[in-house]
């Protein structure tokens, strides 16, 4: 019998934990499900736990060499027989025996909806720590519209932990699997894209448990001297990205959203100078590389290098580089005479200290409100 669900365990060299993932994929209520165990040729004795499940239902897997995460993950889909795909890691496990029953009724009843989620709860040392705040996307259970859920995470960052999906096979094999090109932000990236063509299923209740630990893809990612200032630099190209199928299919407030969260994270990648101060930031000179390579519209260029040189003067402002912030923020005006805030932050430099003391007061007013009524005010 074909398996409406198939899950994708990708391990290395987490042997230890691969029985507590699997165990919580076969004690499920809902048992029409294939697992496959996809061994990254790990040193450990990862053979010896993927064969001793004796479930005819699991298979394991192993690489004739090493392929890497995103590639792993991609053979593993590849191999799937399931109408419904659920990609989860060796060290996370899912904390509830009915997650997968809800999963299948959803979608089986919702054909508009490509995939659904759950909150997270983390887990450190085999004990279960809090809810992952940022996980949490409401407090009842719903169909979010794709289009909406992807403003969110252009404008929150990713805020849905993979071991909480499962989507329809069809969103991989249709619309994209992995881009290899990112490490980082390649879930983030396919949450965002599979959003673009269908809704989203979301409970409300935190069903998945995600481990924090030292050989987590986290953990080992940031022991390759990689910062997060890369998953900015990857949140560019993923922007640029979803921008061009949002032009394919002439969503513009889509293709808007795109153009603002390629300014903001050029904003966070950007340094000013010739040289780079690590591997993970570009030069003015490659901001402009990327830039005019990504679009041929001139408008569009200077709306988003009016917004990246007053980032660079925040940067200078908070390091107390005065007249370096104002030169920045005066560069930016120049290519964008309406820029609200550039033209505030640049008129209270103007003023010398008095200004200075005003935005600050301003400030700190703003934070003042964020604590105590917990409203969205922008910062400056």
């Amino acid at each position: 019998m074909t398996p409406t669900v198939s899950f994708v365990v990708p391990c290395y060299r987490l042997a230890h934990l691969l029985r507590d993932c699997i165990d919580s994929v076969l004690c499920q209520t809902y048992s029409n499900f294939e697992v496959l165990i996809m061994d990254d040729c790990s040193p450990d004795n990862t053979p010896e736990v993927g064969h001793s499940f004796r479930d005819v239902r699991v298979k394991y897997i192993r690489n004739e060499s090493n392929l890497g995460h995103l590639r792993n993950y991609n053979k593993g889909i590849s191999l799937t027989r399931g109408e419904y795909v659920w990609l989860i890691s060796a060290d996370d496990y899912l904390r509830r025996p009915y997650i997968l029953q809800r999963y299948v009724n959803l979608l089986d009843r919702n054909p508009q909806v490509g995939y659904t989620f759950c909150p997270g709860v983390g887990v450190r040392n085999g004990l279960e720590t809090q809810i992952l705040g940022y996980s949490v996307h409401g407090n009842r259970d719903r169909i979010i519209d794709g289009h909406d859920l992807l403003e969110k995470l252009f404008r929150k960052g990713n805020t849905i932990v993979a071991a909480s999906v499962m989507a329809r096979r069809e969103c991989y094999k249709r619309i994209s699997f992995f881009p290899l090109n990112m490490p980082w932000t390649g879930d983030w990236y396919l949450w965002c894209l599979f959003a673009l063509y269908f809704d989203v299923g979301y409970f409300s209740e935190p069903m998945v448990c995600y481990r924090e630990h030292d050989l987590s893809m986290t953990s080992t990612l940031m022991q390759g001297n990689v910062d997060f200032d890369c998953y900015a630099a990857e949140g560019v190209a993923m922007s640029w990205a979803i921008r061009r199928k949002a032009d394919e299919a002439a969503w513009r407030d889509v293709s808007r959203n795109c153009l603002h969260k390629a300014a903001n994270q050029y904003a966070r990648c950007v340094v000013p100078g010739s040289y780079r101060t690590s591997g993970s930031f570009m030069t003015l000179e490659q901001f402009e590389e990327s830039l005019c390579r990504n679009t041929a519209n001139e408008t569009e260029r200077n709306w988003i290098r009016a917004r990246v040189y007053a980032g660079i003067g925040d940067r200078y402002y908070s390091q107390g580089e005065l007249p370096l912030a104002k030169q920045f923020y005066l560069a930016g005006l120049q290519k964008d005479p309406c820029m609200a805030q550039g033209l505030a932050k640049w008129f209270l430099l103007s003023l010398g200290n008095p200004g200075d003391y005003l935005r600050r007061s301003l400030r700190l007013i703003r934070s003042y409100l964020r604590r105590s009524f917990g409203h969205s005010v922008k910062s400056e």
